[in-house]
């Protein structure tokens, strides 16, 4: 099983400031964990950067490039608002982070690997095609799903979202759109206080499973096993797009959901057996949230472990 591990030193530089919780120890964590020995079968590239084509499949130019030039001096901080910080770097990572994502998507449609994981910073889901939040500047996914439709000709794509938040700035891309398809669980109430079983999408194509706080692996599995999952397999995806944050493990501080490490081993192994199905095997996942290192450096592990088959 070929799996492909795409990063990039200047994700590290992204520094949203001290006590920020989305900082870069977070992916110092998860390339750690990535290095153990199991890992050595691991294709390993460098993140390009996302072309002004790409990523004007999801965003408007106007927006692309008002977050570009935000570049503070080193050393300084700009603050989008309440939540998302720029740096000096964070216009780079951004740029890069939608690129890995795009060359994730290139290297599965290619068959140069069948599953990727795109080990990001800073997170996309929650970053609409105008507005930026929650952490995230570019909508990584949705521009790795537009470039799969635009540039390999496939039809239809899915993007799986097990964030703990609902992935707003996602189903904003998704919901107008019957040739994507959007399934997420998430806590609720939470931020961003989106992700109602009652937002359908324009047929039948977004899937939301909130989930109460102290919800566990057994609401987890149902949720996913029971509405998502299903729909899913009715949409017969020709590639899959996982949006993978960590944040719902009992450890994470920034939620309430009571997750197991074993947990994200199952929804991918889940997500891969439709892969199988319809889409050839080919899986693109990419770095969302997971705010506990030692959680996060586990979880990750065992994702990746599932997208290699072993």
């Amino acid at each position: 099983m070929s799996t492909l591990l795409i990063s990039h030193p200047v994700f590290l530089e992204h520094d949203p400031g001290e006590y920020h919780p989305e900082c870069p120890d977070r992916l110092r964590a998860v390339m750690a964990a990535l290095e153990d020995e199991a890992f050595a079968l691991l294709q390993r590239a460098s993140a390009p950067e996302a072309t002004l084509e790409q990523l004007m499949r999801v965003h408007p130019q106007s927006y692309i490039e008002s977050i570009l030039a935000i570049r503070p001096p080193p050393g300084e901080i700009v603050m989008i608002d309440g939540d998302t910080a720029m740096s000096s770097a964070s216009a780079d990572a951004a740029v890069r982070a939608a690129g890995a994502v795009v060359a994730a998507v290139d290297a599965v449609m290619t068959g140069e690997a069948e599953t990727a994981f795109a080990a990001v910073r800073p997170p996309g889901h929650h970053a609409t095609p105008d507005i930026p939040g929650g952490f995230c500047l570019f909508n990584n996914v949705a521009i790795g799903a537009r470039h799969a439709q635009a540039h390999h000709g496939i039809e239809r794509v899915a993007i799986l979202d097990f964030d703990v938040h609902h992935g707003q700035g996602t189903q904003t891309v998704v919901e107008p759109d019957a040739s994507l398809f959007y399934g997420s669980s998430h806590q609720h109430p939470l931020y961003p206080g989106t992700g109602s079983v009652r937002e359908h999408g324009i047929a039948g194509n977004v899937i939301n499973v909130p989930l109460a706080p102290n919800s566990g692996s057994a609401e987890f599995r149902a949720g996913w096993s029971d509405r998502i999952l299903p729909q899913l397999d009715r949409f017969a995806p020709e590639l899959l797009v996982i949006s993978a944050g960590f944040d719902g493990h009992r450890r994470d501080p920034l939620a309430q959901l009571l997750l197991e490490t074993d947990d994200y081993r199952w929804i991918t192994e889940e997500l891969m057996a439709i892969a199988d199905r319809h889409a050839r095997g080919r899986v693109v996942s990419a770095l969302e949230g997971g705010y506990d290192f030692q959680a996060l450096a586990a979880s990750v592990a065992v994702h990746v472990r599932a997208l290699m088959r072993i």
